[in-house]
């Protein structure tokens, strides 16, 4: 899990902040961060506006999207200002990522601009875009969920991490697919701008909550609800919904129709995961969502996502986590 943002010292300067787009590209990994970095300028309510947002491409021009759109107007990346701030990449189709990967002139623009760059980050698949340089040689970074395979057959030298909805290693900033460019962008907001306006902005946006980079790209629960059979399925949502309850083995083994021994193996068989260790994954996920979205007492957030005691929420949190509660709440809470 990164560390708390705050933010930084030149927070009164204009940031030049480009979202680099290619035919084919993901409609929503180009306006996404863009809406973010727009609406920052909103809400900044002191000095000049944090941003300055330019939509840029290879050569210029007009952008055809993967939904059919047009994206006109973009700046070719040569012409940008030769010092940006961030520069976002964004993902698009396989076919649009194959060209990018093997054109020589944009990994050559790529990397010339890294050296002035205080941020490269992408979006989806715009993370193997960025991989294809070089840069993230040595480095942690993510992509979508179905294409983290990929990217690490095709760069081995790169620590992709599957299960992450953002990976911070700085200069370089990967997202997951499509809506994780938000949450990046968001985190890079807020590091700008400080927690009010980052959560201004998601306000605006209808977000259902601020994830941070160390968050599951899908919950345990989706997970094996993929994974799971039918028999089980309605076991692990049922779970998912109410993780509160008396959840014990012998239980659950009974609600399936099976002999504990049997539910043990089968459920492990299944999803690769014993009871006991999604049930605790199921409570700390609950756990977390209250912890983002409400003051309660820690001692009732332990009570309503189902363990029981302080204690163990702690110890379990901390485990799946690697924060307490309590931190976990100043960095990701409501204000």
């Amino acid at each position: 899990m990164t560390a708390p943002h705050k933010a930084s010292r030149s927070s009164s300067a204009t940031r030049d902040i480009a979202v680099l787009g290619f035919d084919g590209v993901q409609t929503l990994d180009v306006v996404g961060p863009m809406e973010v970095f727009a609406l920052a300028n909103r809400y900044a309510k002191t000095g000049p506006p944090p941003y300055r947002v330019v939509l840029a491409s290879a050569t210029g021009g007009s952008i055809h999207t993967n939904a059919g759109l047009e994206l006109a107007g973009s700046t070719a990346l040569a012409d940008l200002p030769k010092k940006l701030d961030t520069l976002v990449i964004a993902g698009g189709s396989e076919v649009a990522l194959r060209a990018a990967i093997v054109d020589p002139v944009l990994m050559g623009q790529l990397n010339a601009r890294a050296k002035h760059t205080r941020r490269m980050s992408s979006v989806c698949v715009g993370a193997i875009v960025l991989a294809a340089t070089g840069l993230l040689d040595g480095r942690r970074a993510t992509t979508h969920w179905e294409h983290c395979a990929l990217m690490q057959q095709m760069f081995p030298a790169v620590q992709v991490e599957p299960d992450a909805i953002f990976v911070a290693a700085a200069p370089f900033y990967t997202s997951a697919g499509v809506t994780a460019g938000i949450d990046l962008s968001l985190s890079l907001v807020e590091a700008d701008c400080g927690s009010a306006v980052a959560l201004a902005v998601a306000r605006n946006l209808v977000l259902f909550m601020r994830r941070p980079g160390g968050q599951s790209q899908y919950s345990a629960g989706l997970q094996l609800q993929t994974m799971a059979t039918p028999r089980l399925r309605t076991l692990v949502t049922a779970i998912v919904e109410d993780p509160s309850g008396d959840l014990r083995a012998p239980l659950l083994a009974d609600q399936v129709g099976m002999s504990e021994r049997t539910f043990q193996r089968v459920f492990r068989k299944e999803t690769g995961l014993t009871p006991a260790h999604f049930v605790e994954a199921a409570r700390v996920d609950r756990a977390k969502a209250l912890l983002e979205t409400s003051h309660w007492p820690l001692a009732r957030v332990a009570s309503r996502a189902g363990f029981g005691s302080m204690d163990a929420l702690h110890r379990a949190f901390h485990k799946r986590v690697g924060v307490t509660p309590g931190l976990y709440r100043e960095r990701f809470g409501p204000l």
